[in-house]
């Protein structure tokens, strides 16, 4: 199959170009016109599929629901936003809880199934801090153990490729290492951690903070918490939500103008909720929340904001339209930077010979107009 546009996103700018995808990567780049094509999407943007590494459902289904039908169709649909691969999240719950949505991941992937990569599992919790814990169920929170750590990766097969901790609370950073040792992403998050606190952690493994401005102690001038380290260390990939509502655009701007083009890392946070009518209930961790116009979600209990229902490509036009931030920052936020901070940049997230072909094209207004998952075209649309 050839598809081609005046506007691929190649070698960080736009070029006219042709993509030619065989056998689910992309085996030929050629200049626009050159062959027949199977379809040309003219001025419509091409981009590298989007990449989601915190999301915790959709469509009405969590991930700690442990219900593979509701997985299946969660990955089929979530190509209409662009996204060609993602971590199914937890949350935090009780150790039989986890052990079987972990379960329920390995099975889905074991058996099959249609749409975007189940890339593993981010596994947000029970490894958190009380006074930051957000949405979090306080009663399931515990301290880190490698050993537990393996009881849930054994349930996992493996998959699980991620963690967000309160590595402030793992002793001598045990675990941190392990994770670091054995390839997962250690994240630092719903932590209590000062600067100094994190500079320690990212020294011994750590690779990354969850959800930048939330669920974390805030910058001051003279107390930088761990907002100021997101901001200080240059090289520590940070996850941010960037549904205008968990963080301003303005706040969005200063944390990508301190992060560059390359560490920056976009984040649904989506919940269940996400595709449900405003007005839905769920519960999430044992909490009722709900959704509120603007599409947030909100703990019925406190009022505090609990996920998001964002799309990815909204969120794109977020960055680039309201939040000011350089398009190449903004697409590598959501392409190439996730792809690098789980160490899959060598088949994932750029548009090039010999990577995987998973690919969004998007109108002027960001609508996503056809998904491509490893070659192959999810909306159904004749190419």
């Amino acid at each position: 199959m050839i598809i081609q546009s005046k506007k691929v996103w190649m070698a960080d700018q736009f070029v006219a170009a042709q993509i030619e995808m065989k056998d689910g990567k992309i085996t030929n780049l050629y200049e626009y016109g050159k062959y027949p094509v199977d379809y040309d999407y003219g001025n419509d943007r091409i981009l590298p599929g989007f990449i989601d590494v915190h999301c915790h459902g959709a469509y009405g289904f969590d991930t700690n629901d442990a219900q593979e039908e509701g997985l299946r169709y969660w990955v089929k649909n979530i190509v209409s936003e662009g996204v060609t691969a993602l971590l199914p999240t937890t949350i935090t719950q009780s150790e039989e809880v986890l052990t079987e949505a972990l379960k329920n991941v390995a099975r889905v992937v074991e058996k099959g199934y249609t749409g975007a990569e189940i890339l593993g599992v981010h596994f947000e919790g029970p490894f958190l801090d009380m006074k930051y814990k957000g949405a979090q169920p306080e009663q399931f929170i515990r301290k880190p153990t490698v050993e537990q750590f393996e009881k849930y990766q054994k349930a996992a097969k493996g998959l699980i490729k991620y963690i967000t901790m309160a590595t402030e609370t793992d002793e001598d950073f045990a675990l941190t290492r392990y994770c670091a040792e054995h390839g997962v992403v250690v994240s630092i998050g719903h932590s209590a951690a000062t600067s100094e606190q994190a500079l320690q952690a990212f020294v011994h493994g750590a690779r990354t903070m969850t959800h930048v401005y939330n669920g974390m102690t805030p910058f001051n001038h003279r107390v930088n918490g761990l907002v100021g380290a997101a901001y200080r260390m240059k090289s520590m990939y940070g996850e941010i939500i960037c549904d205008g509502n968990h963080s301003t655009p303005a706040a969005l701007h200063q944390f990508f103008e301190a992060k560059g083009p390359h560490y920056g890392v976009m984040v649904s946070d989506a919940l269940m909720a996400k595709g449900k009518p405003v007005g839905s209930k769920f519960l999430f961790g044992g909490n009722e929340i709900e959704i509120y116009p603007d599409g947030s979600a909100h703990l019925t209990s406190t009022k505090g904001l609990a996920g998001s229902t964002l799309r990815i490509n909204d969120g794109l036009r977020i960055l680039i339209e309201e939040a000011l931030v350089p398009v190449d920052t903004a697409i590598n936020s959501c392409t190439k930077n996730p792809a690098a901070c789980l160490h899959i940049d060598d088949r994932k997230g750029s548009i090039k010979v010999g990577m995987d072909a998973d690919i969004v094209v998007l109108d002027r207004d960001y609508r996503v107009l056809e998904t491509y998952c490893m070659g192959k075209a999810m909306l159904e649309k004749e190419a």
